[in-house]
């Protein structure tokens, strides 16, 4: 299955989806319900999507696509080792819980819900977005900013930040960027701060 180009109309319906998705789970949500967020006859979905599950398809995938381009963003300016690592965790939790987190939510959180054939698509950005950040840990490890099996590292790390959706809430407790501060001390060997 393939992403057919975005359209403005597309993208606003991805957007309206992803929030239902995110409120809802992919399972309860109805294309009658889909339609009316979007402001649109059920009928008029399918001249955009081919069913319910290309519009998870479509919104998992903005969600990876936006991810990936928030960690290369958050992090190509920088040279040093351990602002990279903070820089990795801040532009995580941004995707989770800033503006745009809908779509990186329902990446987490739907993704069981994709057939085999949807996966395989998605599957390649996922292991962009994994591999990014294992070449990063596995530096932090050779220096001894981290201690462990780097791929141990990265799943702890993301598995924990990823269940940040289920408690965090950003100025009610921290900040974002305060969380990422916590999340990088309690990681690192040396108890310092960027």
């Amino acid at each position: 299955m393939t992403i057919p180009k975005q359209s403005i109309r597309r993208k606003e319906l991805v957007a309206s989806a992803a929030k239902l998705f995110k409120d809802n789970s992919f399972d309860r949500t109805t294309v009658r319900m889909l339609a009316s967020a979007a402001g649109i006859k059920s009928g008029s979905l399918f001249h955009h999507f081919k069913d319910k599950e290309e519009i998870l398809l479509a919104v998992i995938d903005d969600g990876l696509n936006k991810s990936l381009k928030a960690i290369h963003l958050e992090t190509q300016s920088i040279t040093q080792l351990d602002k990279k690592l903070f820089a990795l965790i801040y532009a995580h939790l941004k995707t989770l819980h800033g503006a745009e987190r809908d779509a990186h939510i329902v990446s987490i959180t739907e993704w069981r819900s994709l057939s085999a054939e949807s996966k395989k698509h998605l599957i390649a950005l996922r292991d962009e977005y994994e591999n990014y950040w294992q070449t990063i840990i596995s530096e932090a490890v050779d220096m001894g900013l981290l201690i462990g099996d780097p791929s141990l590292i990265r799943l702890f790390i993301l598995g924990s930040l990823n269940w940040s959706i289920q408690w965090f809430h950003p100025n009610k407790d921290k900040t974002i960027e305060e969380m990422a501060h916590e999340f990088y001390n309690m990681v690192v060997k040396k108890n310092t701060t960027t």
